[in-house]
């Protein structure tokens, strides 16, 4: 393991003690400078050295949370809803006295979901190019959720590996029971099934393509071209036109199509989708044929949330700022205005980190990160916690809850 990825207990602590932005962490989940609720009654879970799992841990203060970390030395920790009651006093109270109250509308988006598309990875494996898959799941999502839904406060953050996540901060996000929440997710689940390509595209009605997803169609037909004609070449082995054909609800034009890519199977993936529209269009009458076209492009682009991660207020999700155990990488908040010129290898490694800050000349009192590649990452986090902040303030000014 080379000294970048090393997660050893040692370098954990290291870590946990000198660069973890417990106190951005803090404000952000609790929406006010003073405990709330929002943190107090908060459940945090603690996976151990050894796969020991701790649930129902809950603190009062950042610091609280700090020394809590660097006692257990987890090699990653989660967040869970605020519940009516202190989690760390539920076998204390009675059952049907616990239960979670609010929480963040949360979604988890994993490349390996795309590897019946990708060609370039497969598995655990990310790069940039494959990144791009994650990139038009977060233009969309980010459209629909803030255009759509209206919510406002978004935070993406890098899973440290091979996926992102999304943590929603508003308060009509907090309030969402479980039955709304399942029936948010279904409306934006488009691509539905496991994990390989027998996915199909499960959205029309008699109407025809839901006005939520008109924009999103436009999104990922820019998208389409560049990632999954041009980079990923999707259509470029046998295997990869045959998935295309089986889109396509015209025998006729899938034998024809068939028999020339078979006697010319080099061309690429560009030029068959060309010849396949080319044909399509010739049959105007059909819309079937249309719509088809419109669902390869959700099918190849569309995100592909996984939908119990968002359903219950009581799953757990892990920490921003954690770091990924096989990677050494930090899971950092990112912007989605530049989501396109994000490389996962760049992210700053629990080693590198720990570099910067034994190399650091500044003597000033400031934290640890602050004296790091981390600092950009953790100023993120802080000026989106400020946005909930600014609100809070303007509701308890106006007298109204949060």
């Amino acid at each position: 393991m080379s000294d970048d990825a090393d997660t050893s207990p040692e370098v954990m602590l290291r870590f946990y003690k000198m660069l973890y932005p417990f106190q951005s962490i803090f404000t952000w989940l609790n929406h006010e400078h003073t405990p709330t609720k929002l943190f107090t009654h908060r459940e945090f879970a603690f996976t151990l050295q050894g796969d020991v799992y701790l649930r129902y841990h809950s603190f009062n203060t950042a610091e609280d949370l700090k020394k809590q970390v660097c006692t257990l030395n987890p090699t990653r920790f989660e967040i869970g809803p605020m519940y009516s009651a202190k989690p760390r006093d539920k076998k204390t109270v009675r059952s049907a006295a616990f239960s979670p109250q609010r929480r963040e509308l949360v979604f988890d988006i994993d490349m390996t979901d795309y590897d019946g598309v990708r060609t370039c990875c497969s598995a655990a494996d990310i790069c940039s190019r494959c990144w791009g898959f994650i990139a038009a799941a977060v233009k969309v999502l980010q459209s629909i959720l803030v255009e759509q839904f209206g919510f406002r406060h978004l935070l993406w953050v890098y899973s440290g590996r091979r996926g992102i996540h999304l943590w929603i901060s508003d308060p009509e996000a907090l309030d969402l029971t479980d039955d709304q929440r399942r029936a948010l997710v279904s409306a934006l689940t488009v691509v539905e099934g496991g994990k390989e390509m027998v996915k199909k595209v499960n959205v029309r009605t008699a109407k025809g393509l839901p006005p939520l997803l008109w924009d999103a169609l436009e999104t990922l037909r820019s998208a389409f071209v560049p990632l999954v004609l041009d980079d990923q070449d999707c259509f470029s082995s046998q295997e990869g036109w045959e998935t295309l054909l089986q889109l396509i609800p015209d025998r006729p034009i899938v034998e024809k199509l068939r028999n020339e890519w078979s006697q010319d199977p080099d061309r690429p993936s560009a030029q068959k989708w060309e010849e396949l529209k080319d044909l399509i269009h010739k049959k105007k009458t059909d819309s079937r044929l249309k719509e088809a076209l419109e669902d390869i492009v959700f099918q190849y682009t569309y995100p592909r949330i996984d939908a119990e991660v968002s359903k219950h207020r009581n799953h757990l999700l892990k920490a921003p700022f954690c770091v990924h155990p096989k990677t050494g990488r930090v899971c950092v908040p990112l912007d989605p205005n530049h989501i396109d010129r994000f490389d996962p290898r760049d992210v700053p490694t629990i080693g590198q980190l720990l570099r910067e800050l034994n190399s650091s000349t500044s003597t000033g009192e400031g934290a640890g990160w602050e004296k790091t590649s981390l600092k950009p990452y953790v100023d993120l986090l802080d000026r989106h916690t400020m946005g909930i902040l600014e609100e809070v303030r303007i509701m308890k000014r106006n007298n109204t809850t949060w």
